[in-house]
């Protein structure tokens, strides 16, 4: 990695986990390191999400395509999961799912997101990018909504 790169970071929030993720990048714009910030500091999820970003990193270091790491933690199911505020991302899996669907959207084209089922087909992709961003009342509503007991 250059001594200084440029990077992006990315404020997410699954399931009412804040955190963010910063990719460190290479002079021809490819990823070269990823940090994962969660917002309890000291949590199990922060930990491993730490030592996740480290093996993510090293791995792109030594070559390994972001699409081996995408490829493997889209969709995985765990807690915490659920609505996102992202309008091209409104439900996830996991945390690792929403890390996988946003690296592959920032990082990678979009016939592959299409190849991977990320969208569907371009009517999806279209109006999922036209919806207009979630406000914190509507969000709190939809959590409400399905986190309600069946009848």
């Amino acid at each position: 990695m250059p001594v200084e790169r440029a990077s992006v970071t990315h404020k997410f929030s699954v399931g009412g986990h804040e955190g963010y993720i910063t990719v460190g990048m290479y002079d021809d714009g490819r990823p070269g390191e990823i940090f994962i910030k969660m917002s309890k500091e000291g949590s199990t999820l922060s930990g491993v999400m730490d030592g996740l970003a480290l093996t993510i990193s090293l791995g792109l270091q030594y070559g390994v395509p972001l699409k081996v790491f995408v490829d493997k933690l889209l969709n995985t199911r765990f807690e915490p999961s659920g609505i996102t505020a992202n309008a091209n991302i409104r439900f996830v899996s996991s945390v690792l799912d929403y890390i996988a669907r946003w690296l592959g959207g920032r990082f990678i084209s979009a016939d592959y997101l299409k190849l991977n089922g990320l969208a569907e087909n371009a009517a999806v992709s279209a109006a999922a990018a036209t919806l207009p961003p979630m406000n914190k009342a509507a969000l709190e509503a939809m959590k409400m909504a399905l986190s309600a007991p069946k009848l």
